[in-house]
């Protein structure tokens, strides 16, 4: 019997994207679909994912503390909707055709823009009701408490899995704790980390408006420094952990990493699993990339070559051929370690290299990055803003994308860079170590490299990889060979589901389900 998965989440691609979230939650259910696992997404009704939503089936009333039976106390107040009481209803995403279940709470999620910041890039003030509702919704619908109708004769839909998805999920697994009854049948509960230094981290008062029980605002709970963390929540209540790589897993239950909830993680270790991330080859596929033409592959890069010369024509570059082209598609932040990026710039064009750089962030990285620019008129180009299908022409036209970060829990970025023979650059943390191998002499003898990793944080270790990226370039039958054996790595999400399968049996057997079939 196939299990059946609420999977929980604030973002999808193509819908709302702010980050890898977006491309997980938009490759992951239907990979998990195609192992023939019931999956269906629960998401807020933001203004961007309502209208790639097809509605079906009749509105359903969220109800609240001493509704339907419901504990008194437990669950958000409706006073914090608002508006309007937040409602559910069925539906599914045009063109993908997933199911989901869309939130709908108009004083909420009416905003259009930013799901996390308003326009002055602050937190929205109402965050915490935000995101409340949203696991107020997935308890709901995780204990049965709502009447989602039944269909063609089959009883009415319930999930065996609860798989909450970062910070904004995290209440879910509090509601559910709040609301179990001795012998009554739960879900079980699974809750994934794409990024532990975004908390959710909120005024402790706020429980009380939000429906959490005081004997949750605990050590052992959600309390936090007397604050209220939704992150704590989904990591103590959940029956299982998963972050995004392997080496992210191991990294976050240490002090350097762990943001403050490495004893929590350290306690909970043995429920704590690392699953890579995947590529969707539906949407980065070099060879079908629509947003890229000609295509290319590893054994025909004719299309990679007249992809760098129109990059080079776009971005105002000088068309030169031989030109080692790096490039950055990122966050422009502290945490990708962009800082470091400025320090190193005119080292690169000194070597005779070029720099495209498409990101926004920090206000002086990014003017650091602009003075660059006009420092060195076409052999640095800089684009402020997120342009997805520019991000696609950039990282099919460049030889080496750049990612020195301070940490990062998977990335996303160098997978693309591998599979477009666009090599990948990196600090050996997170799953940039777990999937980039450095060209030492050894690597390059035994085929294994892929590109090129460092290791400190620091100005003197980056310019050190970039040499080594220069001197590789410099001897074009190894290069090819690396950038052929890194178009040959797959990372795909077929792999990524089975291993998700595999935590969801875990979790039902602590949830004392017994041993589900993965």
């Amino acid at each position: 019997m196939p299990l059946k998965v609420l999977y929980v989440c604030a973002e999808i691609f193509p819908l709302l994207k702010t980050g890898g979230l977006a491309d997980v939650s938009a490759a992951l259910p239907p990979a998990l679909r195609a192992q023939k696992q019931d999956v269906r997404l629960l998401l807020p009704a933001f203004p961007a994912i309502a209208a790639g939503v097809k509605p079906e089936g009749p509105v359903i009333p969220l109800p609240t503390a001493g509704m339907a039976g419901l504990p008194a106390g437990v669950g958000p107040d409706p006073l914090t909707a608002g508006g309007p009481p937040p409602t559910l209803r069925a539906g599914r995403i045009t063109g993908s055709r997933l199911p989901v279940w869309l939130l709908h709470a108009p004083g909420l999620y009416e905003q259009p823009g930013n799901p996390y910041l308003d326009p002055e890039g602050r937190p929205w003030a109402n965050s915490a009701e935000r995101f409340a509702w949203l696991g107020w919704a997935a308890a709901l619908l995780g204990i049965g408490a709502l009447p989602t109708p039944a269909a063609n004769g089959q009883p009415a839909w319930q999930p065996d899995v609860v798989h909450g998805h970062d910070w904004h999920t995290g209440l879910a697994f509090a509601y559910l704790q709040a609301l179990r009854a001795p012998g009554l049948p739960r879900p079980a509960t699974v809750f994934t980390i794409h990024n532990l230094a975004y908390q959710g981290v909120f005024a402790g008062e706020a429980r009380h408006r939000l429906g959490l029980p005081d004997h949750l605002f605990r050590m052992q709970g959600l309390e936090f420094h007397g604050h209220l963390s939704f992150m704590k929540a989904g990591l103590q209540f959940s029956d299982a952990i998963t972050t995004v790589s392997p080496t992210y897993a191991r990294e976050i239950t240490g002090e350097e990493q762990g943001c403050g909830l490495d004893g929590v993680l350290r306690e909970r270790r043995h429920r704590l699993h690392g699953i890579l991330n995947g590529v969707d080859d539906a949407v980065w596929n070099p060879a079908a990339d629509p947003l890229v033409q000609p295509g290319f592959d590893a054994e025909h890069l004719d299309g990679k070559a007249q992809a760098k010369a129109l990059l080079q024509k776009q971005m105002k570059l000088r068309p030169k051929p031989d030109a080692l082209l790096f490039a950055v598609v990122s966050r422009l932040t502290e945490q990708k370690g962009l800082h470091l990026l400025p320090g190193v710039v005119d080292d690169l064009v000194a070597r005779g290299g070029q720099l495209v750089v498409l990101g926004t962030g920090d206000a002086q990285i990014e003017q650091a990055l602009l003075h660059a620019s006009q420092r060195h008129p076409g052999r640095v180009a800089v684009h402020v803003g997120y342009d997805e299908a520019l991000s696609h022409r950039v990282i099919a036209g460049a030889d080496v994308i750049l990612l020195p970060s301070r940490f990062e829990p998977c990335g996303l970025t160098q997978l693309y860079g591998l599979r477009y023979g666009t090599l990948p650059l990196v600090r050996a943390v997170g799953g940039l170590a777990d999937t980039v191998t450095d060209c030492a002499l050894e690597n390059l003898h035994d085929g294994s490299a892929s590109g090129f990793v460092f290791q400190g944080l620091n100005e003197h270790d980056l310019r050190q990889a970039i040499r080594r990226a220069f001197a590789l370039h410099h001897r074009p039958a190894d290069w090819r060979a690396v950038q052929h054996h890194a178009m040959s790595l797959r990372f795909d999400w077929a792999r990524a589901a089975t291993a998700y399968r595999q935590v969801y049996a875990q979790a039902m057997a602590e949830a004392g389900h017994g041993t589900a079939s993965a």
